[in-house]
């Protein structure tokens, strides 16, 4: 198979990320294991097959500190929470799968997500299907359709951040449909339930935005 040509410029962040995730394995944070890192990155990006990671040529700080905030108080809440389920309910916790369709396609975006979710204590993602850009997250503590319903609009704000911060410009335009419109992408449960002839005239400008 060959791969279409990438500019490296457009490699660049991944191949930063690659030397940078090399110092962390081998816990030395040298300018000399630094350099190896890069090497190695460039290599692994310029002459392996990969899925290339396009970025959308912008970064918004702002949304990347909310983003980074909301991300930090999220593991420390459920670190707590998860520690307090254990002591009480223990083995008679309830667990749920639950799939989450993202608005973004974007692989990038959809890896950042996954792994934001996955990061956090009581969460794990254990599958995607890339075609759809929808993740199955396995979640603690789940006991009715309004808990899933409630970690599927998390998991949703999630993402949105992430656009907000680094989303392609399509992606964002969507997201800021949203806000005007009050309301989350995706249908909530019971629009899901209904026949479309019942939804809302904004869920239909939604669905149709998006």
């Amino acid at each position: 198979m060959r791969r279409p040509k990438t500019p490296l410029r457009l490699e660049l962040p991944l191949i930063l990320f690659l030397g940078f995730f090399w110092m962390a394995v081998w816990q030395s944070f040298e300018l000399g294991t630094l350099i190896i890192g890069l090497v190695y990155a460039v290599i692994i990006v310029r002459l392996f097959y990969l899925p290339p990671l396009r970025g959308s040529g912008r970064i918004n700080l702002f949304w990347g500190v909310v983003f980074l905030v909301r991300f930090l108080g999220k593991m420390v809440y459920a670190s707590f929470q998860v520690s307090w389920i254990a002591v009480v309910k223990g083995p008679r916790v309830r667990n749920s799968i639950i799939s989450i369709q993202l608005r973004s396609h974007d692989d990038l975006i959809v890896t950042l997500t996954g792994h934001s979710l996955a990061l956090v204590p009581g969460s794990l993602v254990i599958d995607v299907d890339r075609t759809t850009a929808t993740l199955y997250l396995h979640a603690l503590n789940v006991t009715d359709d309004t808990d899933a319903e409630r970690i599927r609009q998390d998991a949703l704000r999630t993402e949105a951040l992430i656009i907000r911060t680094c989303g392609n410009r399509s992606d964002l335009a969507v997201v800021k449909a949203e806000r005007r419109l009050g309301r989350i992408a995706g249908f909530s449960k019971t629009e899901r339930d209904a026949p479309l002839t019942s939804l809302s005239d904004d869920s239909r400008r939604l669905a149709g935005e998006v």
